[in-house]
């Protein structure tokens, strides 16, 4: 396949974006605009808008809907500046809409080689970065391509690595001042992480870091032998950034090979971690590890947020994450200091987390050849889908998975560009499995209630300054809870799975809220 440009003339609509990083480092001061991809670089995925609140939230309706060219799960999460919406489209199709009537601007979709390779994944895209006048995209085929924003003509078109060894791209680009930063999938064909920094202007990249290190630096005493070299630890989420303090905060995946780590022992840093790296040159200032030697494939890819609080009578600045393993922990944004982890689903692996935040595991709970019963499974209490922080109410949103796996164990065999796994996981179905939106106390993970779910959600959250809590199901109903109380308010059968994050702007002084859901992308509005 070719890659496509497809531009259309739209009268007087602007079909160019001009977004600085000064603009999306104070988007507080335009809450019209969604200018990257959890909403602020704070990964809040919080609304200041009001218009849509809890009194007509009920009056909500589809104001225009864009399906996509090609079926696949869709799970972006568009960027919207200056009229114009940008969203990905499965694969890794770029399309520019106009926001006011959802008509294409512009689509482009790159060249993906037919023996491509996806371990992993499904050949998914979660959004773009803009920064300037350009529209930021990696690619399946391990490529991040650089589009003028007002034609979709390419710019610059560098390759990540070679995707031939497993290496490939999903996750929306971080744009910086100076700095587009992009994270690697393939943990399941045996790849070494890393996290990459590329020149806007040019494609040049500008540094590597290895979330495994090789022999010789930090952490590399945690591996043995040369298992380093197909340690896995993907970073395939976008990450936050504190511009106050220069410091980009990032997730890791599992280790490689899954599910059996007797040819890896130790705690095999820096996956299933979250580090703080300074964007400059990508020197890791702390890093915090989740799951020690993950044998369960609990990757820390969920979103970090960052907010500024009061613990311990103390004022802090701290980073939360609801991981994958089930704990909801809060951490020294600074300094990476272990403050609290409380359990927001339901687990079994874990007796406790110790005084510096590293788990105690509970006895018999590791795969086995037969299978071994564990909550949570094996896609996590958690996984890629956004969480929201609302510092209105002060609560952490997060759309939770209660649901087990029996994990089993197999033995290795590496192989590049095949599946470097051992062994897997069976699903415990039916009644045993459902989901919950909770909305947890942001300092501490208490609950303070949760809205149930017939099934394990994979959709993310937005919550709005209206009061208001979006989120959507797997049997495509998308709703609206008071963001005080978790009472549903609103809901809207959609006709096809919600597997996407929602996000919200206006335009023309109207509020609009927007979700992918099946093959299509859904505006609703006021009417």
């Amino acid at each position: 396949m070719r890659s496509v440009v497809l531009a259309v003339a739209l009268g007087s609509v602007t079909v160019w974006a001009q977004i600085p990083f000064d603009r999306i480092a104070h988007t507080d001061q335009e809450p019209s605009s969604w200018l990257t991809y959890s909403g602020n670089y704070q990964s809040h995925r919080f609304s200041p808008l009001t218009q849509i609140d809890r009194q007509n939230v009920a009056r909500l309706k589809v104001a225009w809907v864009y399906q996509v060219r090609r079926t696949g799960i869709v799970e972006t999460s568009p960027i919207v500046g200056d009229g114009v919406m940008y969203l990905t489209e499965p694969p890794s199709t770029v399309t520019a809409l106009d926001v006011r009537t959802g008509r294409p601007v512009w689509t482009y979709s790159p060249a993906i080689p037919k023996d491509v390779i996806i371990i992993g994944s499904p050949p998914v895209n979660r959004g773009v970065a803009i920064l300037g006048d350009t529209v930021f995209v990696g690619t399946v085929h391990g490529h991040l391509i650089a589009l003028d924003a007002r034609s979709g003509a390419v710019r610059w078109n560098v390759t990540v690595d070679d995707n031939k060894f497993g290496y490939y791209v999903t996750s929306a680009p971080l744009a910086l001042d100076g700095r587009i930063i992009v994270g690697v999938s393939g943990a399941e064909a045996g790849i070494r992480g890393f996290l990459d920094a590329y020149d806007p202007a040019t494609g040049k990249r500008i540094w590597r870091t290895h979330t495994v290190p090789a022999p010789g630096e930090a952490g590399s005493d945690t591996w043995n032998g040369d298992s380093w070299k197909t340690g896995g630890g993907s970073a395939w989420l976008t990450g936050s950034y504190d511009p106050a303090l220069n410091l980009v905060y990032w997730g890791t995946g599992n280790p490689g090979p899954d599910w059996n780590g007797d040819l890896r022992p130790g705690d095999n840093l820096y996956t299933c971690s979250l580090i703080a790296l300074n964007p400059t040159d990508g020197k890791i200032k702390w890093h915090f590890q989740f799951t020690p030697h993950d044998i369960h494939d609990w990757d820390a890819n969920e979103i970090p947020v960052l907010f500024d609080a009061t613990i311990g009578g103390r004022p802090r600045k701290v980073v939360a994450m609801a991981n994958r393993n089930a704990f909801y922990y809060v951490l020294d944004r600074e300094t990476g200091e272990f403050l609290s982890a409380t359990p927001y689903a339901k687990q079994t692996w874990a007796e406790r987390i110790d005084a510096k935040g590293r788990p105690i595991r509970r006895p018999g709970t590791e795969p086995s050849v037969e299978g071994t019963l564990v909550f949570p499974n094996i896609q996590g209490a958690s996984n890629w889908p956004s969480p929201s922080y609302s510092p209105q109410t002060g609560l952490f949103y997060q759309a939770a998975r209660e649901m087990g796996t029996y994990f089993f164990k197999g033995e290795p065999s590496y192989k590049p560009g095949e599946a470097f796994v051992a062994g897997g996981g069976r699903a415990v179905n039916g009644d045993d499995a459902w989901g919950a939106i909770r909305a947890l106390e942001a300092t501490t993970g208490r609950l303070k209630w949760e809205f149930k779910l017939i099934t394990p959600p994979m959709s993310g959250v937005l919550s709005t300054a209206g009061g208001l809590v979006f989120g959507g199901t797997d049997e495509g109903n998308f709703f609206a809870l008071d963001a005080e109380t978790g009472k549903p308010l609103w809901d809207l059968q959609l006709g096809g799975a919600v597997r996407a994050n929602p996000i919200s702007f206006a335009v023309d002084g109207k509020q609009y809220v927007a979700i992918a859901a099946g093959y299509s992308l859904f505006v609703l509005a006021l009417p």
